[in-house]
């Protein structure tokens, strides 16, 4: 008895740690992408980079997961319109880092679990109480604390960051949706197979000749995203989705600090408030899911 607790504990550890590696390498794709759109690269270029790189480097883990004749996806429509949103979700996101630091697009991001919560009876029947309403208004006072309309300017990135928030919310109600179907490495394969397809007729109207160092940028972004998958993918297999989903907060602590080495922004006072607010109520809403059973899902992605 006392063996298992203590493997229960080791494993439950282990889940943590690589969740909390997880959250401090993705960053760095936001800083990858925030350089190539520095240097003039098209958005939709970036785009495609991002998912067809990707499709490229989860082949082998799909192939591992799920065999050779897994790689046929069995809802080619349904994959379709959920790359179709994390396309949108990763336009929107590395658009708006043309104009936020990139603390700040990710803390206006954050607005994705109550955009879950308020469709989720909608898209899923599911029923929300009044606690996770309560949750859900709070954190867009949390999200308006960050923007201040009235006080300050409207920065362009402002709506596009909630706009990539929105499009990655209906993704993992998607994700939701189609939730045991597969595995999660075989199910991300099979959304950046159809992301590649839909992004490469849509690149050849922007396409611009990378040089032989953004061709490294493209590979490096997709690598960071899939090794960062990978270790979420991992620390699902050793702990409970429900201990691990209120770690992916701990991302904004990695986010400001990439923001602020590469290019030197660090948030204000208010930023940092409204995201606490917007953390507090997202990881009150995790827990009341878990009351309800309703889990988060094995698969995840970043914009």
């Amino acid at each position: 008895m006392l063996l298992k607790i203590y493997t229960t504990q080791n494993h439950s550890l282990a889940g943590i740690a690589l969740m909390l590696a997880a959250m401090a390498i993705l960053p760095f794709l936001d800083v990858v992408a925030k350089f190539l759109g520095e240097q003039g690269m098209p958005v939709m270029q970036v785009v495609w980079a991002r998912m067809t790189f990707g499709c490229l480097l989860t082949l082998p883990f799909a192939v591992l997961q799920g065999g050779a004749n897994s790689l046929v996806p069995a809802m080619p429509v349904v994959h379709g319109f959920r790359a179709a949103f994390l396309i949108g979700a990763t336009g929107f996101f590395f658009w708006a880092l043309h104009y936020l630091p990139i603390a700040d697009t990710l803390a206006i991001f954050f607005v994705q679990p109550l955009v879950v919560t308020m469709l989720s009876p909608v898209v899923l029947g599911e029923k929300v109480g009044i606690q996770r309403w309560t949750a859900v208004v709070i954190g867009f006072i949390g999200t308006l604390i960050i923007i201040r309309p009235g006080f300050q300017e409207l920065n362009p990135g402002v709506p596009m960051a909630l706009a990539s928030g929105t499009s990655l919310a209906i993704y993992m109600l998607m994700t939701r949706k189609i939730a045991g179907s597969a595995g999660a490495m075989v199910t991300t394969f099979h959304t950046n197979l159809a992301g590649a397809v839909l992004t490469s007729l849509a690149v050849i109207f922007v396409w611009e000749p990378p040089s032989t160092g953004q061709w490294v940028l493209f590979v490096l972004l997709a690598f960071i995203a899939g090794f960062g998958h990978y270790l979420i993918v991992r620390a699902y297999d050793y702990s409970e989705a429900s201990l691990l989903a209120p770690l992916a907060y701990t991302e904004m602590i990695a986010a400001v600090a990439a923001g602020w080495w590469f290019f030197g922004d660090f948030p204000d006072l208010w930023t940092f408030i409204g995201v606490g607010i917007l953390i507090a109520c997202a990881i009150y809403i995790s827990i009341r899911e878990r009351v309800h059973n309703i889990p988060p899902p094995r698969e995840f992605e970043q914009p």
